[in-house]
């Protein structure tokens, strides 16, 4: 059985008014609806101001005089401000939330030529988010008017899905936002291409936080940046794209280089600083190495992604800052937040949307596309056509496939090595012999870059039992390693230069065989001991400082 056709729609005061006998000769928005002979309207829901009411009877009786079987329902409702869109819209939302809709037995058009603007623009949301679960419905008026002049009607499917043109162009949009994201790069792993595909779905439909994940080279930045240029394509973005690695930031220069500071706030602060987010405000901020931040910046960037407001350092006066967060990590959040390293509450705040992206080693179906995107890359840089001979293209994939490719930077070793080829290559050729000297290269830059080992050391050799159960699990793992790393040593101070192999780049005074001895002293230990057969163990009762 055929569903009743039900309509909703505003009293047109002007467009449906009239009197007199003359009103049958001028065309009337809501009569018409029922005037077509080969359309029933089982039922109209006319919403009109108590100020109408004569008006809304009048239209209600020549309804029932044309088309008797449509039945007309009269539901007052009275707006103060007619043109206020809050007001219009709260009105519409809760009649539209009390009435028993039935679609199974009816289907329903919500009338949109009569009521203000506001009132059209209102009744177009309340069906396109589906709280009028039905179509629009336009009517316009005849070119002839007069009694058996109805005009013509045109229903207005908001589901976008029905129409083939607009399918395909969304299609269509969709495939150039992939490979926009995917810096045109055929890529052919099914995994990865399942991972851009969502995010796309994302980047142009959330404002929320994304987290991403992968280890070093993996892409984070350059996909961060394409999200970034992607929703301001779209008008989605007005500011900037922010970066900044968290690992570089130290001590009072974290908090001043994000949030900013006022003049004076500590020492050298001899002028305001913005801030990074302050400088992310309407665009994209991407905090790299997340991970890396110390609890009170964590605690400041919670509050800022939360609350859009933070306090600048020094500052007795919140700012404010609309950005959206990327955060980046190639370390596992869900283990520093147990062992206590990064805020549970702000993991979870930028934990709504998290990719981890796969390393080259995961993909070797991609690394092909890769090099050719490298190769093409690289062409248009020097002005001239660089390609693989085919002995030499089939001796490089080979090698950049098998076990012993590390690929530990992953992409970016990948792109500083096809970057070598091709700077090197002679008339745009790039001949075996070159392939060969290049693979040398690589087996020798990942041999540099092998780390000792530290082999596992029993502490019970050298602290007393009640020593090691009062140790942390952190302290006993770190204590290990270290004691690890004297025994594989020659000398104290080789051993300080492995153990403080990042840190000491830092410094103006470089001391390693110093820091490492005060370390073993808050143990007890002596670096002579540990290059000595050791001990018996330390009776109970004996004492260490553990503090750090």
């Amino acid at each position: 059985m055929p569903r009743k056709n039900v309509v909703v729609g505003f009293l047109g005061t002007q467009l449906d008014s009239g009197r007199g006998a003359g009103r049958w000769e001028k065309w009337r928005p809501t009569l018409s609806l029922v005037q077509h002979e080969d359309t029933l309207i089982h039922r109209l829901e006319l919403l009109y101001p108590s100020s109408a009411h004569t008006l809304a009877q009048g239209l209600m009786d020549d309804i029932a005089s044309v088309s008797p079987e449509t039945e007309v329902h009269l539901i007052q409702m009275d707006i103060a401000d007619p043109w206020d869109f809050g007001e219009v819209y709260a009105a519409l939302y809760d009649w539209a939330r009390g009435y028993a809709f039935d679609t199974e037995h009816e289907q329903y058009w919500a009338h949109i030529t009569t009521g203000t603007h506001v009132a059209q623009i209102c009744m177009f949301l309340m069906v396109e988010s589906r709280f009028i679960p039905g179509v629009l419905l336009q009517t316009a008026p005849p070119k002839r008017q007069g009694r058996n002049h109805p005009g013509s009607y045109t229903l207005i499917d908001l589901d976008l899905s029905r129409y083939d043109v607009l399918t395909q162009r969304f299609n269509r949009d969709q495939a150039e936002a992939l490979d926009f994201l995917k810096s045109g790069i055929p890529t052919r792993n099914k995994h990865f291409n399942a991972l851009i595909e969502e995010i796309e779905r994302v980047a142009v439909r959330s404002q929320a936080p994304i987290l991403l994940s992968g280890p070093t080279g993996a892409g984070k930045s350059h996909l961060a940046r394409r999200m970034y240029e992607l929703k301001k394509s779209r008008h989605q973005v007005q500011g900037p794209f922010v970066e900044v690695n968290c690992a570089t930031l130290r001590g009072d220069g974290a908090a001043s280089t994000l949030f900013g500071h006022k003049k004076g706030a500590f020492t050298g602060a001899v002028t305001d600083r913005a801030g990074l987010l302050r400088t992310a405000h309407q665009g994209m901020l991407f905090l790299d190495e997340i991970g890396e931040l110390g609890p009170d910046e964590q605690a400041m960037l919670l509050k800022a992604v939360e609350e859009k407001r933070f306090l600048p350092m020094g500052s007795d006066r919140e700012i404010s800052s609309d950005f959206q967060l990327i955060a980046g990590t190639n370390r596992d959040l869900r283990r520093d937040v147990a062992q206590g390293r990064f805020r549970e509450d702000l993991f979870a705040r930028i934990n709504i949307w998290s990719y981890t992206l796969p390393g080259l080693a995961q993909r070797p179906e991609d690394i092909e596309p890769n090099i050719e995107h490298l190769l093409t890359r690289a062409a248009v840089e020097a002005g001239r056509a660089i390609r693989f001979t085919p002995e030499a293209k089939t001796r490089y994939l080979q090698f950049a496939n098998a076990s012993e490719a590390r690929w530990r930077g992953n992409f970016r070793d990948l792109s500083a090595s096809v970057t070598r080829l091709a700077t090197l290559a002679d008339g745009g050729r790039i001949a075996l012999g070159l392939v060969d000297a290049e693979i040398q290269r690589l087996h020798w830059l990942w041999q540099r870059e092998e780390r000792p080992k530290a082999p596992a050391s029993d502490l019970s050799q050298w602290l007393a039992a009640d020593v090691i159960e009062d140790l942390d699990l952190f302290d006993r793992l770190q204590l290990e390693a270290v004691i690890g790393i004297c025994q594989a040593s020659r000398t104290l101070s080789e051993a300080g230069r492995t153990l403080f192999d990042r840190s000491r780049t830092q410094r103006s005074t470089v001391n390693d065989a110093d820091r490492l001895r005060k370390y073993l002293l808050k143990f007890g230990l002596q670096w002579e001991s540990l290059t000595q057969p050791p001990k018996p163990p330390q009776t109970p009762g004996s004492h260490c400082d553990l503090s750090l």
